[in-house]
C-alpha cells in the first residue's frame, strides 16, 4: 500500500517498482489482444506512460493496481485496432475437421480471420480473450470497466457476427 501511495503522490522510484512488478503481465495481456509481439511492446509502454500520466488520479486505496493497468491497457490496444486495421493471427490449433484436408484448412483459417476483422475492434478484442485465449468473462469486464453481462452481450454479438460473415463467404461451421 505504501508503494501505491508513493506512486499517487508522484514518486518515480515507486513507478519504476511497479513498472517492473508489473511489465510481464501487462505485455502477455496485450499479446491476447493483439496478437503481435512487437505491437504488445510498444502498448506495454503506451500503458505505462499513460499510467504515469494519470498518477495523481490513482486512487491508493483502491489497491489493485494491476486491475487499473490491465484497463489502461485494453483501452490502448482498441485505440490501436481502431487505427491499425491489421489481420489477427488466430492460433496454430484452431479447431478444424480431421477429414479436411490441408489445403481446405487453409482456406479456412483464411475465411476466420477474414471475418474477425470485420468486427469493431472494441467486438474483436472481446472475442479474442474470451474465445481464444479463454479469459474469464470477469477479467474481460474488469479490464474493459463493464459488466460480466456486456461483456457476454459483446461476445454473443461477435460471434453472431463471425457466423454470418461466414456463412456468406460459403463457410459452415
Amino acid at each position: 500500500m505504501e508503494l501505491l501511495e508513493r506512486f499517487a503522490a508522484g514518486d518515480v522510484n515507486a513507478f519504476e517498482a511497479l513498472f517492473r512488478q508489473h511489465q510481464g503481465e501487462i505485455f502477455r495481456w496485450l499479446m491476447r489482444i493483439v496478437r503481435n509481439t512487437a505491437v504488445a511492446e510498444d502498448l506495454t509502454l503506451e500503458t505505462f506512460w499513460r499510467m504515469h500520466r494519470a498518477h495523481a488520479r490513482f486512487d491508493p486505496a483502491m489497491g489493485n493496481c494491476g486491475a487499473w493497468l490491465r484497463r489502461i491497457a485494453t483501452n490502448a490496444a482498441i485505440d490501436h485496432l481502431r487505427h491499425a486495421r491489421r489481420e489477427v493471427p488466430l492460433p496454430d490449433e484452431l479447431p478444424a475437421t480431421a477429414q479436411q484436408p490441408p489445403g481446405e484448412q487453409l482456406e479456412l483459417r483464411r475465411e476466420i480471420h477474414r471475418a474477425m476483422n470485420k468486427l469493431s475492434p472494441r467486438l474483436r478484442a472481446v472475442v479474442l480473450l474470451a474465445l481464444v485465449e479463454e479469459e474469464p468473462y470477469e477479467s474481460i469486464a474488469e479490464a474493459l470497466g463493464i459488466s460480466e453481462s456486456a461483456v457476454k452481450l459483446r461476445v454473443f454479438r461477435g460471434v453472431r457476427i463471425l457466423r454470418k460473415t461466414l456463412s456468406q463467404a460459403g463457410v459452415h461451421l
